[in-house]
């Protein structure tokens, strides 16, 4: 009989413990969920860490901020935004902050989605109107980074950086001779006979390709007219010269007039202070995503392992088929 007792108080003594232990991790999965709410708001209303750089704490300062990374609207930024909303957010807080004297855009990215570029560029001359808003090209400003650059007053880059790239690009692929190969059949039902042009399991047509040509050549113009008004080019000089998808150092972008200068990022914090009528001594801060319990879900969120995918072509890019791109596909080669 005591060791019955003996039994059942230990059987009790273990349920309890995980009783304890499930109420625990509810409790801290809870807390996670809470803490990543609440950073979420915080975020989204614009709300990020000020990290020291250089120069004096306190005072006025100059403002770093990060283009990173192919600009889409589908790309995820540091937080919970996409880039393209936090990289708005970041430029909207470091306008509203009377402390913030002058801006450097600092940028490593191929370029991305159409759209996405003319609203960066359409951001960064607004707020270029109320302070200095300067570009940093630290390894590769090209195509819509390029685009968005030239929407500061003034462009630096790294002599041996990539720019340029003024070109649009859409791409699709046509998948008709493997799927004959493997007895795959499509079967699509449209509207109207553009409805699914650029269907991978047919040949375009003539009228489709020159729709599409069509298209890139109308965004094409107002990408070599941005850069002309900007720039101060002749936009015939740029479309028969620079202007047809090349990337250029950034030696020779300055020599074709798309850059100011060359140095590196510390002359480009001098450059700005400067235009901005700041001592040498003004504090620099970067502007960073603040840390979100979210992003360690991001982290170890599971992958699924019934998923068989096809990549064809620089992993970075993943281009999406009928979208259009300011993007340089030579600038993401490995």
């Amino acid at each position: 009989m005591p060791a019955y007792f003996l039994m059942k108080k230990i059987v009790l003594v273990f349920l309890g413990l995980c009783l304890f232990c499930v109420l625990g991790i509810s409790l801290l999965v809870n807390f996670f969920l809470i803490s990543s709410n609440s950073s979420r708001s915080r975020n989204e209303a614009g709300s990020f860490n000020e990290v020291h750089y250089s120069g004096k704490r306190g005072g006025d300062k100059v403002a770093i901020i990060d283009l990173q990374g192919v600009i889409s609207y589908g790309a995820p930024g540091s937080g919970n935004l996409n880039m393209v909303d936090e990289f708005l957010a970041k430029l909207e807080q470091a306008e509203d902050d009377d402390s913030v004297r002058a801006i450097l855009l600092r940028i490593n990215s191929p370029g991305g989605e159409v759209t996405a570029s003319d609203v960066i560029y359409h951001a960064l001359k607004k707020v270029d109107k109320e302070k200095p808003v300067l570009s940093y090209i630290q390894t590769v400003g090209a195509s819509g980074a390029y685009y968005s650059a030239v929407g500061t007053r003034y462009i630096m880059a790294n002599e041996l950086s990539l720019t340029a790239s003024i070109g649009v690009i859409m791409q699709t692929m046509n998948f008709q001779g493997l799927a004959d190969k493997v007895g795959v059949q499509s079967l699509t039902f449209k509207s109207g006979k553009m409805k699914d042009m650029l269907n991978p399991f047919r040949p375009a047509t003539d009228e489709e390709k020159a729709y599409v040509q069509d298209l890139i050549n109308e965004t094409y113009g107002k990408f070599v007219g941005i850069v002309a008004k900007e720039r101060k080019i002749d936009e015939e000089t740029l479309r028969n010269g620079v202007a047809d998808g090349r990337v250029v150092s950034g030696r020779n972008a300055v020599k074709e007039n798309l850059i100011d200068s060359t140095g590196y990022i510390e002359d480009a914090i001098s450059k700005t202070k400067k235009i901005a009528g700041l001592p040498d001594n003004t504090e620099v801060v970067e502007l960073q995503t603040p840390f979100s319990f979210s992003q360690l879900f991001r982290i170890f969120g599971s992958t699924p392992i019934d998923k068989v995918e096809l990549n064809i072509g620089p992993a970075s890019a993943k281009l999406d088929a009928g979208k259009l791109y300011y993007i340089s596909e030579m600038s993401l080669a490995h």
